[in-house]
């Protein structure tokens, strides 16, 4: 739970957790209370008395801390650790230090340096028999620290003003970068500059390009720019979503001949090869989907399959498999109805949904690295696993960058 104790919006939250440890009792709950221990340069010391008023304000809605979670930004000395614990009414083991890092990923090393898990194991009254083995995550430590190279990713997006819009979508290139041994280095471009003469030329030296999802016509003109850039000088190309559908857009206008494609979202236009997932052209009428068929109302949402096609980049990427399932979340999808003339023109549709009805992965053959995938990969990522797309996508922008 966020915030401080004390907050009005942390109340109802607090009193949800209060029954919760009241019902399941002490054997099926802890209550872990994050505080800081702040360092007074004119004083010269550490000061404890924020989180004994935490504590105790914690208690007047009633939740005793089992543990503590000491923020500081140098090591708390053991007199200091035993005050806490005296006058917060805690075990001494159970006053942890949570010393500031380089980076988020030496957080669990740093926690089983300072004895967090064994306390965690006691408190539930579970064997601490061997020590964990942490090599696999030191190694993610190891990387982030000493990379063997950067490369350089532009993500083209229209929510660069809030960076936390695209959280899930920088740790999963991180983790790509991982993967490869080499630090990934964002560089977040507002697409609606590219809707400006010359611009687009900023993404010179970049050595990936990805265009993530969204919704709204704001700023498709500047990604459907940055994505020919991509396609016309062989930068790597990786759209989500939004981006999969600026990149059959571009490939319609540009390679098929076809100047008026555009996407139904943006209003009436005569070549709707992006449209709404419940109408579709066929011939000069507009059908309609069921709700209860392959779509969930409106809004596309969670897991659906995919089948690969045989012999299709995205497949190797995949690791050979014929069949995926992928996380989405989308209102408009590519129109199947301009498939033929789409993949006449050298765009491939590598992946579709069992029916064959729904594209969900395209490819340029003739690129090094594009593909556009109507879900989110993002979703799936994970430091210890991280999602095959975006491992494919940083190794492709490591040999564009020549580390290899």
């Amino acid at each position: 739970i966020g915030g401080t104790v004390g907050d009005i919006e942390s109340l109802p939250f607090l009193e949800a957790i209060r029954q919760l440890g009241n019902e399941l009792g002490p054997e099926g709950v802890m209550f872990v209370h994050l505080t800081l221990v702040p360092w007074i340069p004119s004083a010269g010391e550490l000061k404890t008395k924020p989180t004994q008023h935490s504590v105790k304000e914690l208690l007047t809605v009633g939740i005793k801390a089992d543990m503590l979670i000491c923020r500081s930004d140098r090591p708390i000395p053991q007199n200091e650790r035993r005050k806490i614990a005296l006058f917060c009414n805690v075990r001494p083991d159970a006053v942890i230090t949570a010393l500031d890092v380089d980076t988020i990923y030496a957080v669990p090393i740093s926690y089983h340096a300072e004895g967090m898990d064994r306390e965690v194991l006691r408190h539930f009254d579970l064997p601490y028999d061997t020590a964990p083995d942490l090599s696999r995550w030191q190694r993610i430590v190891d990387v982030v620290r000493s990379p063997e190279g950067t490369v350089r990713i532009a993500v083209v997006g229209k929510y660069t003003n809030l960076l936390d819009s695209y959280k899930s979508l920088a740790e999963a290139l991180a983790h790509g970068g991982i993967a490869n041994r080499v630090r990934v280095e964002l560089d977040w471009v507002d697409s609606q500059i590219f809707e400006q003469p010359d611009t687009v030329n900023r993404l010179e030296g970049v050595d990936g390009i990805l265009v993530p999802g969204g919704f709204g016509e704001r700023g498709t003109e500047g990604k459907i720019e940055a994505v020919r850039f991509a396609r016309e000088r062989g930068v790597p190309f990786l759209g989500i979503c939004f981006g999969m559908q600026m990149a059959v857009i571009e490939a319609a206008r540009h390679l098929a001949g076809m100047p008026a494609a555009s996407s139904s979202e943006f209003g009436p236009c005569e070549v709707p090869v992006v449209g709404l997932l419940t109408e579709w052209t066929r011939g000069n009428s507009v059908e309609r989907r069921r709700e209860d068929g392959d779509l969930g109302g409106t809004m596309r949402l969670g897991a659906y399959p995919a089948e690969l096609a045989e012999g299709s980049l995205v497949r190797a990427i995949y690791g050979g498999a014929a069949s995926i399932a992928e996380r989405h979340r989308h209102r408009y999808e590519v129109n199947v109805a301009y498939r033929q003339a789409l993949e006449a023109a050298g765009l491939r549709f590598s992946g579709m949904s069992p029916d064959g009805v729904l594209p969900e992965i395209i490819e340029l053959p003739d690129h090094p690295w594009f593909i556009g995938v109507q879900f989110h990969p993002e979703l799936k990522s994970k430091p210890l696993d991280p999602h095959p797309l975006f491992e494919g996508f940083i190794a492709a922008a490591v040999k564009q960058a020549r580390l290899v």
